[in-house]
């Protein structure tokens, strides 16, 4: 298995050309299902792994989180970006004690947020969201793993659809030291290309939770990364969730009798798995 510094090396070299797809596991079973489909990095999903825990998002605890981190980084060869949400700090001392802590998870990247998760004022001041980047960047630093920053802009997705305050914001984040911006909730092609040219030569990452856009039509925009964040859970939780109503209120099976044979399943997570 490749070491976290192979990996590291590996996700910056996917960031400097080209575009790919970075896919969102819920758990270790889901990453490596993911790792066996050929794509070259991975993401956790906040939302995702809250939901298999039973519990909302942005609700995991620090600990919880950095456990999750951890198993998902060990189950695969390819590089594993980490949702850190807000940093689970407000403060840019906090945030960089506990990106000290990822980082050493063998992650081979993590991501901060914005947003405040209070609807009256939901993107913090951009002051202090710029130190908080800065705080990130210099941990990571310090740290000597070359973990990949990825800097978050919130305004699309918690009410504040301001596109120049979006890419002042995202500028912002560049300049303090993030490798990658992300601002989830843009998807029009004006929207995204001009994201990627205000920032140039920095890559961007487009979030594609719905039927929106194409690898291709992302590729063309000049975006260098794509994740789903929570879709792929969600499409999991779609069809669990289809199948539990129809037995509870129908008293039938038909849509077990659709579902993946439980060999070709349980052969995906033999021993012998080159994924890991």
């Amino acid at each position: 298995m490749s070491s976290p510094a192979d990996r590291c090396r590996t996700f910056h070299e996917l960031h400097r050309s080209g575009c790919f797809v970075i896919p969102n596991p819920w758990d270790a079973g889901s990453a490596r299902a993911l790792a066996q489909l050929g794509f070259p990095a991975l993401a956790t999903t906040s939302s995702g792994f809250a939901w298999s825990t039973g519990q909302s998002d942005n609700h995991v605890s620090l600990e919880e989180a950095l456990a999750h981190f951890r198993a998902v980084a060990e189950s695969v060869h390819v590089p594993v970006s980490g949702d850190f949400e807000g940093g689970f700090a407000i403060e840019p001392e906090g945030v960089a004690a506990n990106v000290t802590r990822a980082a050493g998870t063998g992650l081979s990247g993590l991501s901060i947020e914005d947003s405040t998760g209070v609807p009256s004022r939901p993107l913090l001041e951009l002051s202090l969201a710029i130190e908080r980047v800065r705080a990130a960047r210099r941990a990571i630093d310090a740290t000597g793993t070359r973990v990949l920053l990825t800097a978050r802009s919130e305004g699309f997705i918690v009410g504040r659809p301001d596109l120049a305050e979006t890419i002042r914001r995202l500028i912002a984040y560049a300049e303090a030291g993030a490798d990658c911006v992300y601002a989830p909730g843009i998807r029009t092609r004006d929207e995204i290309s001009a994201v990627v040219r205000a920032v140039a030569p920095k890559p961007v990452n487009v979030l594609a939770g719905s039927d929106f856009t194409t690898v291709a039509e992302l590729t063309e925009l000049g975006v260098r990364r794509i994740s789903v964040g929570g879709a792929l859970a969600r499409t999991a939780w779609t069809g669990f969730l289809a199948a539990a109503k129809e037995i509870s209120e129908r008293g039938t099976f038909t849509s077990l009798g659709r579902a993946i044979p439980f060999a070709e399943i349980d052969g995906m997570f033999d021993k012998s798995d080159s994924s890991r």
